[in-house]
C-alpha cells in the first residue's frame, strides 16, 4: 500500500466576524426597506392611505340652516321657523363604554379629564330635566339609531355636545310655524314635508328662504368613542332671507272676513279681494274665502289652498267696458259726451244684442252707455274700431298676460288672436264676453286709468332682507303708457259719473269721490257638463278720484238667487273705506265728476 506523501490538508475554521458582518447587513436591508415603505406611507401617503382613514374616523353633524320669516309691510311675521334638536343615541356604542375622556376647564385651563358613565348619564339627564333611570334605560340596548329626546332648543343642543357622551349625536330639525294662522293663508303658503316648499311664496321663494346648511366634523376612534384631541371642525350654517310683503295684515284679515261672509251670505261657491295702490303697484291685500291656515292646510279642500285672483280666469263681463271706452277715446273714435241713439235691441253683422234692463230707442251719452252698463251702446262704440285694434287695446291692458308677481300657477287668463274671432265673438270681447282674465289682471288694467295712464308692474314681495339686516328691493318691470293722461282723466269722469249720476250709486262713500264698473257674467259648467251654470258678479273702483290711490275689486262666483237681486257694492263700500282709514288718506275736497247720461 502506498503511502501519503506530504502532509494532509485540514478544514478551515467558520469566521464569526463574517457571519456577524453578514446578519447585521441583511437586517439593515431590511430595515431600510420596511422604513422606505413606512416613510412612503405615512410621510408620502402614496394613495391617501392616510386621508382615507381619517376620512373614516370623522362622524359629520348636519346644522340646519334657519328657514327665512315671510313678512308683511310692517314686519309683521306671517312665517317664521325655529331650529329645534334631537338628541340620537347608538346604544351599541354607550352601553359598552365604561369612561370616557373629555376637555374641561380647570382654574382656566383645558384639561382632559376621564369621565364614567354614570357621571355622563347623570349630567345628561339633568341637562335634559329626564329621570336619571329613564335616561338610562334609553341610552342601554343594542340599537344603532334611537331618540332619546326631542325639540330641544339651541342653547340645550349646545350643553349636550359640551357632554361629549359616547354614542349621544344631536340632529338639528327646523319647526316652521304661521303665527296668523289663515290670514294670507294661500298667499304664504306652507311646506311638504317641514322644510320644503309646497305652495304659495313658500313653494317659489323656496331656494331664497332654506338658506345653506352648515356642518361639525368631529373624530371617533375604532371603538365609536369621540378622540378628544382629535379633529373638531365647524362649517356654520348660513341662514336663508327674509321676505317682505306688500301686505298690510289688517287690512288683509279685514278683505277676508268681508269676502267670507258675503259668500256665506249668497252661498257662493269662492270669492275674491283684490286691493291695490295705484301709486306704487303694491297689493295691500288680496282675499280668498275659506283660505287654508298653513299650520294645518289639509283642513280645507285642495282647490281652496291656492290664491284665485291669479289662479281663477273667468269672463269679466262689464267690467271690460272700461277698456273699450278709453279705447275709442284714445283713438279718437268717441268722447265722454258723444250722442248715441240706442234702440231696444241692436243688430249687426247677424248678430243681435240687448241689454239687461228693457228701454225703448233712447239718446245716450258715453259716459251713460257706460253709467248704465248698455251692451247695445258698447257694440256701437266698438264698431268705431277696427278687430285687430280691439284686440290689440285688451292686450295694451295686460288682457292675455299673466301678472307675475311670484306666486305659483299665475294664469294669463285666455284671450284668442282677432283673426281667430268669430262672428260674434268679435262684438262680446267689447263688454267681457269671450274672453277670460284673472281678478289681478281687471285691478291691474283699472290702476292704469288711476294713475294717469301709467300701468305699473303689480308688486307682492316688496324685499329680501339678508341674515345680516341688509335689505334688497325687489325690482319691477318698467312702467308703460298705455293711454294718454288726457285719456285716462276722461275715462276717470265717466267711472265717477257711473257713481254720481248712473247704476252704481250703492259704491259711494261720504266725504269721498268714487268712481266704479260692475261686471256680471255666465259661469261656464266646470264638472264636464255643457253651457253655464250661475253668474261670475263683481264690482271694481277706485278712490278718491281727486287723486286716486286705491284700486278694490269684489268678486263673488255663483251666487245663488236672481242675478238682478246680488250686489257686492255693500262690500266694495266696507273695504274700501277701510282702506283709506288705515292708509289716512285724506277726504276729498274737490266736486266730483257728474256727466249726463242721456243726451240731450
Amino acid at each position: 500500500m502506498a503511502k501519503n506523501s506530504g502532509r494532509a490538508s485540514k478544514a478551515k475554521a467558520p469566521n464569526p466576524t463574517r457571519r456577524l458582518r453578514v446578519g447585521l447587513g441583511i437586517m439593515l436591508a431590511l430595515l431600510l426597506v420596511v422604513g422606505g415603505k413606512l416613510f412612503m406611507v405615512q410621510g408620502l401617503d402614496i394613495g391617501g392611505l392616510a386621508e382615507a382613514a381619517l376620512n373614516n374616523r370623522l362622524t359629520p353633524t348636519v346644522l340646519p340652516a334657519e328657514r327665512g320669516s315671510i313678512l308683511d309691510s310692517s314686519g309683521a311675521v306671517l312665517a317664521s321657523s325655529v331650529i329645534r334638536y334631537n338628541v340620537v343615541v347608538d346604544q351599541t356604542v354607550n352601553t359598552k363604554t365604561e369612561s370616557f375622556r373629555r376637555f374641561e376647564t380647570i382654574n382656566g385651563k383645558d384639561e382632559l379629564v376621564k369621565v364614567t358613565r354614570d357621571q355622563g348619564i347623570s349630567e345628561l339627564a339633568a341637562v335634559l330635566g329626564m329621570d336619571r333611570g329613564t335616561l338610562r334605560d334609553a341610552l342601554t340596548g343594542t340599537q344603532r339609531y334611537y331618540i332619546v329626546a326631542k325639540d330641544l332648543k339651541p342653547d340645550m343642543e349646545d350643553k349636550v355636545s359640551k357632554l361629549q357622551i359616547p354614542g349621544i349625536v344631536t340632529e338639528g330639525t327646523s319647526k316652521r310655524v304661521y303665527p296668523n294662522g289663515s290670514v294670507a293663508g294661500g298667499i304664504v303658503g306652507f311646506l311638504k314635508d317641514g322644510s320644503t316648499g309646497q305652495a304659495g311664496l313658500e313653494q317659489t321663494q323656496d331656494e331664497v328662504l332654506k338658506g345653506t346648511p352648515g356642518k361639525r366634523l368631529f373624530e371617533i376612534g375604532a371603538d365609536g368613542l369621540r378622540i378628544p384631541v382629535g379633529v373638531d371642525q365647524l362649517t356654520p350654517a348660513v341662514n336663508g332671507k327674509d321676505i317682505k310683503l306688500t301686505l298690510n295684515s289688517d287690512l288683509q284679515y279685514f278683505s277676508q272676513q268681508a269676502i267670507q261672509s258675503q259668500k256665506d251670505k249668497l252661498s257662493a261657491e269662492w270669492g275674491v279681494i283684490v286691493v291695490q295702490d295705484a301709486k306704487t303697484g303694491n297689493i295691500v291685500a288680496m282675499a280668498d274665502t275659506d283660505s287654508p291656515d298653513p299650520n294645518d292646510p289639509g283642513k280645507v279642500a285642495a282647490e281652496d289652498r291656492g290664491v284665485r285672483a291669479v289662479t281663477a280666469a273667468y269672463e269679466p263681463g262689464s267690467v271690460e267696458k272700461m277698456i273699450t271706452a278709453a279705447a275709442a277715446i284714445q283713438e279718437g273714435k268717441s268722447s265722454p259726451l258723444d250722442r248715441f241713439t240706442i234702440p231696444p235691441t241692436y243688430t249687426v253683422d247677424g248678430q243681435t244684442f240687448s241689454d239687461a234692463f228693457e228701454h225703448g230707442t233712447e239718446q245716450r251719452t258715453l259716459a251713460g252707455i257706460v253709467g248704465y252698463s248698455m251692451n247695445t251702446g258698447t257694440v256701437m262704440v266698438g264698431q268705431r274700431l277696427s278687430k285687430e285694434q280691439r284686440y290689440d287695446w285688451l292686450r295694451k291692458f295686460g288682457i292675455g298676460d299673466a301678472p307675475d308677481i311670484g306666486l305659483p300657477a299665475e294664469s294669463k287668463g285666455i284671450l284668442t288672436p282677432a283673426d281667430q274671432w268669430d262672428g260674434r265673438q268679435q262684438y262680446t270681447v267689447l263688454f267681457g264676453q269671450g274672453v277670460a282674465q284673472t281678478t289681478l289682471q281687471t285691478v291691474r288694467a283699472y290702476q292704469s286709468i288711476a294713475n294717469d295712464g301709467v300701468m305699473l308692474q303689480p308688486r307682492l314681495i316688496d324685499s329680501y332682507i339678508n341674515p345680516d339686516g341688509a335689505e334688497e328691493k325687489v325690482p319691477a318691470k318698467a312702467p308703460q303708457q298705455v293711454v294718454s293722461k288726457e285719456t285716462a282723466k276722461q275715462v276717470r269722469d265717466i267711472l265717477e259719473s257711473a257713481v254720481t249720476e248712473g247704476e252704481i250709486k250703492e259704491a259711494a262713500i261720504d266725504g269721498y269721490r268714487v268712481g266704479a264698473k260692475t261686471g256680471t257674467s255666465e259661469s261656464p259648467c266646470d264638472d264636464g257638463k255643457s253651457g253655464f251654470c250661475g253668474y261670475t258678479a263683481s264690482i271694481i273702483g277706485m278712490a278718491p278720484m281727486d287723486d286716486p290711490r286705491f284700486i278694490v275689486e269684489v268678486v263673488l262666483q255663483r251666487p245663488k238667487g236672481s242675478i238682478f237681486g246680488i250686489t257686492n257694492g255693500p262690500v266694495f263700500r266696507s273695504v274700501m273705506s277701510q282702506t283709506l282709514r288705515t292708509f289716512n288718506v285724506q277726504p276729498s275736497t274737490g266736486e266730483p265728476a257728474r256727466l249726463p247720461q242721456y243726451a240731450k
